[in-house]
């Protein structure tokens, strides 16, 4: 086989133009197999072997800069450049990260797992090449999804002012996470459907050849000639070289020989250039082709024969608890509408969109418009429910502060894998929300216990009229708990005992209150009897409680899985301290000053302590060094 005899770009660079396609179907095969074990992105990288052995063939990485847009399309990057015998530990912990990871290789320069940021580091490293004198080239690979992300446009904009010498390499498979929307898709169909104007083009082409000398004169008509064609005939690359960059394509992304001599052609070019490759998602699998959607990132395991996904058996996810609910509530209230920015699956809107089309926005990758968008329409009275994963909403934090929150508008944030989020690690974990969120005025933040109380907090911030409200839940399972018969309001800013005690108390909110429940049984057996508070508002917080709670002067564990620095603990203790309940002893638990690296979600809370069994130990040692320094 020739993949057992690659272990760097050079060796790819020793085979000849026509083993590379049996090299494809190799990969192919490889990704398959292994992905049907570990999960993860398998229709992105299907879609891109080809591409990515072009590129590899024609650039010397790492000298060359090959940048990946979001990077869960780089597998078969690190497959190319020494990789592949990890394959068997993909998404696990201590194994290979789903994305570009820097410390992994060098062939690795730049980290992203949040689309539209190629272009941006694409004219840095250019500038920084030309400034030092340098002399390297640099590729950026983005998809047609991540260039509706307003940044890649406002890079792109850059990138022709400067002019500098760089190729963007725009992987067009007409899909993003979700079949694309939005102008720019609606333009590169026109591209892909741009024949007449090709047909044209390669006929003038010919009939120029012919001519055996073009100077002077002649030739610039000529290029008037073949530029007035191209904008009277199709849109063919028209908006690229107006950005000011040459265009090349469409190529077909699945044929090595044409790819490698578009980026030959490009690289005479003097300036920008972008390349226009069409692949297809899934290439290769027939199950990913049908539904590239389903298939573009895989949890769980598959067989491979048929393409059943096997799913753990349990209670919903919170999720799809958050898509049903809406749709109940919808029905209801004919003014709700969902938005979500390109994750319509993963947000649990499905269902919402086939029975209200009308009220269902898919706006693409594109968080702040979205952000934005929501509160022009609660301005004008509609009930706007802006469905976005917590990682994402970090990349709309100006809109939510300066369009929604400053004006009080009625927008519901329902915040999903809010915590931490298992495989996709680092780039994914939604443990920052809380912190950046808590403190900006209007706004009220609440986390459910379990997935009967999501669907309760889901009706209160829709009834909610005061201003913005969000409702963050995590990616899990839920607990299987029953759902009550009708939907009840919860009172703003309440707290709720779930358990009493009278040696310490856990404050703790979302999936900690279970962890806080078992941990609390633990020290049970140690003869300590635990009070367990069901948090569930991270602000406005229970004041009464608190102040009762301090008065009682028991030690105190805060118990959340976000970050500890500026979190839900620290307005605990700000709180005492604003009231000069000094006394009261307070200790946090949450989620330390680094970044979390990918494993599953409970290794995750293991590596942090976010654990019953650690969570008791650091009470019970608080409470006996409270009661040695009593004596």
């Amino acid at each position: 086989m020739l993949l057992e005899k690659i272990a760097s770009p050079a060796d790819l660079k020793k085979l000849a133009p026509a083993e590379l396609p049996v090299l494809a179907a190799e990969i192919r095969q490889f990704l398959i197999e292994k992905l049907s074990v570990t999960g993860g992105h398998l229709s992105p990288n299907l879609g891109v072997v080809e591409l990515t052995l072009a590129l590899h063939y024609c650039y010397n990485s790492p000298k060359d800069k090959i940048i990946f847009d979001v990077g869960h399309q780089s597998y078969v990057h690190k497959i190319l450049t020494g990789r592949k015998d990890r394959f068997d530990t993909l998404r696990q912990k201590g194994g290979l990260c789903g994305f570009i990871k820097r410390s992994e290789s060098e062939h690795d320069v730049w980290e992203a797992g949040h689309s539209s940021t190629s272009l941006s580091a694409a004219i840095g490293m250019a500038i920084a090449r030309d400034l030092q004198g340098a002399n390297y080239k640099v590729i950026a690979v983005i998809g047609d999804g991540a260039l509706t992300g307003g940044m890649a446009l406002e890079a792109l904009n850059h990138i022709g002012h400067e002019k500098r010498n760089l190729m963007v390499v725009l992987n067009d498979n007409e899909m993003s996470i979700a079949p694309n929307v939005g102008a720019i898709h609606n333009y590169l169909g026109r591209i892909r459907s741009g024949k007449t104007y090709r047909k044209a083009k390669d006929e003038l082409d010919w009939l120029l050849r012919r001519v055996p000398a073009i100077g002077g004169r002649l030739a610039a008509t000529a290029e008037r000639l073949k530029d007035s064609l191209k904008y009277l005939i199709a849109p063919d690359g028209v908006l690229f070289e107006e950005f000011g960059l040459k265009y090349f394509g469409p190529v077909d992304g699945h044929d090595i020989g044409k790819l490698i001599e578009a980026f030959r052609q490009a690289d005479k070019v003097d300036g920008p250039v972008l390349v226009h490759v069409l692949t297809t998602k899934g290439k290769g699998y027939k199950p990913a082709e049908r539904d590239s959607h389903k298939w573009h990132g895989i949890s769980g395991t598959y067989k491979i024969e048929s393409g059943q996904v096997i799913k753990p058996v349990g209670p919903p996810m919170y999720t799809e608890v958050f898509g049903s609910t809406l749709v109940e509530l919808a029905r209801m209230d004919e003014r709700i509408v969902a938005v979500t920015p390109a994750m319509p699956s993963g947000s649990g809107l499905l269902s919402f969109a086939e029975e209200f089309p009308d009220r269902m926005f898919d706006v693409g990758i594109a968080e702040q418009h979205a952000a934005t968008m929501c509160g022009a329409m609660a301005m004008e009275g509609l009930k706007p429910v802006f469905a976005v994963y917590s990682t994402f909403l970090q990349r709309a934090y100006d809109q939510v502060v300066h369009d929604i929150c400053r004006q009080n508008l009625n927008v519901v944030f329902a915040i999903d894998r809010a915590g931490l989020v298992g495989a996709d690690g680092e780039t994914h974990q939604g443990v920052f929300d809380i912190a950046f969120l808590r403190h900006i005025p209007n706004m009220v933040i609440m986390m459910p216990k379990d997935e009967n109380e999501l669907r309760h907090m889901l009706y209160t911030a829709l009834k909610y009229d005061d201003g913005p409200i969000a409702v963050r839940y995590p990616r899990d399972h839920g607990l299987g708990v029953p759902f009550d018969p009708e939907f009840k309001l919860i009172p703003i800013g309440r707290w709720e005992i779930v358990r009493e005690g009278d040696a310490a108390v856990i404050l703790a909110m979302g999936p900690m209150v279970q962890t806080a429940l078992e941990a609390a049984e633990l020290l049970k057996r140690d003869g300590l009897s635990v009070k367990v508070v069901n948090a569930r508002f991270l602000k406005p917080m229970d004041v009464a409680m608190l102040r009762q709670l301090g008065a009682e002067r028991l030690p105190m564990l805060v118990l959340e899985e976000g970050c500890e620095l500026g979190g839900f603990g620290g307005a605990v203790l700000e709180f005492f301290a604003r009231e000069g309940m000094h006394h009261v002893p307070v200790r946090i638990l949450g989620v330390p000053d680094r970044f979390i690296e990918h494993a599953t979600i409970k290794e995750q809370r293991q590596m942090v302590g976010l654990t019953a069994e650690n969570a008791a130990a650091q009470l019970k040692s608080f409470v006996l060094r409270r009661m040695q320094r009593a004596k």
